[in-house]
């Protein structure tokens, strides 16, 4: 073998120009090793799904006529180490070139551009060939400018790839965003749409992970697991999406329920991160449903902008500010996460519910994880890097390249406001108003203090006056500091005292 090619976990794209041709002198490989599963401690789905498609995708590849090597997580020759493994795999076949494809994370194109660079080798890396705009494009875009805001992109790429647009170019609907319409509560009804994702068994899979003694957590579901193996499951789900519950995304995308976990979000964000699915053919596919008139222009548009925009525009954020921004604690937080982030043991319903979805399903909705989860881990002082660690763990979407950002900068406000312009902070009236989670909750919504109060509210409200420096100039909060200076000094003594008794006793809320 003369060639040998890389593939890493989340580079699960069978249509990549790669395997356009088959050719004998060219060795696909693929391993499970400790290194990945173990620089966090992940979700046993999160495991399960990227070893599966692992497994399906090389499957895949032997059946085309490609020559491939898989290195199982429990292979007696498993160095266990991604470039130890290629050490050994390269000096076996006696290749010449190596070449790989850009890996999302920094950590690991790090390691492999050291790597490469001394082993010698003829080769190189390409591009996976994935995303739509490159690593540097938003960098580029804001140099030199003091705020960076998504929307700006955002509109940059819709013009860019031709989105949405009217023949003229100007925005379908005659504006750019329609997010002002997609703040709905949902109580009931339409209906949650039937649960259509495939259905698997990776009982034998799931052992084998057990005996080589990979940790994890959450219920790995391993006789029942809801998660696609594969490009063809990806684009059942996709359809699935479009035709039953895009309609009404855009009205409940902010909403949360305990009767509806999923409401009418898409679930594709794994079969995306892993790239079963390129983002193109999943914007193409909600456009058309709008222009057939099979969804809202709201809907459609809210669902573009977090493919097209959002996700786009983390990943440019993540490259320009790598590496450091991992360190990112501009509020300097530090109180450890509560034992109840691992199992779901807390009176709060809110979290009781999100951090419960979470640990069963390894998926919350953004929502779930920006203003419920979130949310209290900012105005409770939660270590934004222990955060981060259980974000990139526990979700079997997360790769560090969109949940980091998201993290410190969007949930955290880690990073001082360079990809938030305010910290996303609210009280339990945001509960109230977008979910059912506060009915039947032992804490009242309604109380600021006392053994019974919310504790978001003292929470809250101490928050603003903890970061009251930094914090009280911001134009887009003036309204909570102007509520601050209308209470008495009682009031105020009263919250921080509760507040601090809160944060004191975090294990036991």
């Amino acid at each position: 073998m003369k060639t040998v090619r890389l593939l890493l976990g989340d580079q699960l794209n069978p249509l990549h120009p790669w395997f356009d041709r088959v050719d004998p002198e060219v060795l696909y490989v693929l391993m499970e090793i400790r290194q990945e599963t173990d620089y966090v401690l992940h979700h046993a789905q999160k495991i399960l799904a990227i070893f599966a498609g692992m497994r399906a995708l090389a499957e895949h590849l032997r059946s085309a006529g490609h020559q491939v090597r898989y290195i199982p997580i429990d292979a007696p020759n498993n160095r266990q180490n991604l470039t130890e493994n290629l050490d050994a795999l390269l000096t076996e076949t006696q290749a010449g070139c190596f070449e790989w494809q850009a890996p999302d994370e920094y950590r690991l194109d790090a390691q492999l551009d050291a790597w490469f660079a001394g082993s010698g080798f003829d080769g190189g890396k390409t591009s996976s060939m994935h995303f739509l705009a490159n690593r540097f494009e938003a960098r580029n875009m804001f140099a030199g400018k003091k705020q960076w805001r998504m929307e700006n992109f955002y509109r940059h790429m819709r013009r860019k790839h031709g989105v949405l647009l009217e023949p003229e170019g100007s925005p379908a609907g005659g504006q750019w965003n329609f997010d002002a319409e997609n703040r709905k509560p949902w109580r009931g009804q339409p209906p949650e749409p039937l649960d259509r994702r495939p259905l698997h068994d990776h009982t034998l899979l799931w052992q084998t992970i057990c005996d080589a003694g990979v940790p994890s957590f959450g219920s790995h579901s391993a006789a029942a697991f809801r998660w696609p193996l594969n490009r063809s499951e990806a684009l059942d789900m996709l359809k699935t999406f479009i035709d039953e519950a895009l309609p009404h995304f855009g009205d409940y995308q902010d909403a949360m329920s305990t009767n509806a976990a999923r409401l009418f979000h898409s679930l594709l964000s794994f079969a995306l991160n892993v790239k079963m699915l390129h983002p193109q053919e999943v914007i193409a596919a909600a456009e058309t449903a709008w222009r057939s008139g099979a969804a809202p222009l709201a809907a459609v548009e809210g669902f573009i902008r977090q493919i097209l925009g959002w996700r786009e525009y983390i990943r440019g954020v993540y490259w320009a500010h790598m590496p450091g921004y991992e360190n990112s604690n501009a509020l300097e937080h530090t109180l450890p996460l509560p034992e109840w982030f691992w199992t779901g043991k807390t009176d709060m319903r809110c979290l009781q519910e999100s951090i419960g979805n979470s640990l069963e399903h390894a998926h919350a909705h953004h929502i779930q994880r920006l203003m419920v989860i979130g949310n209290f881990a900012l105005l409770a002082g939660l270590d934004p890097q222990a955060l981060h660690r259980w974000y990139l763990g526990i979700y079997i979407d997360a790769f560090e390249w969109v949940e980091l950002p998201n993290t410190l900068g969007m949930s955290q406000f880690a990073d001082g406001g360079l990809l938030a312009s305010k910290p996303y902070a609210a009280s339990a009236a945001y509960m109230h108003r977008m979910s059912d989670y506060c009915r039947g909750c032992r804490y009242k919504r309604n109380r600021r203090t006392g053994p019974d109060a919310c504790p978001y509210n003292a929470l809250y409200w101490d928050f603003h006056l903890r970061h009251a420096d930094r914090l009280s100039r911001n134009p887009r909060i003036g309204m909570v500091y102007r509520n601050l200076a209308a209470m008495d000094a009682s009031e105020i003594e009263n919250i921080r005292r509760h507040a601090a008794d809160l944060r004191a006793h975090l294990d036991v809320l």
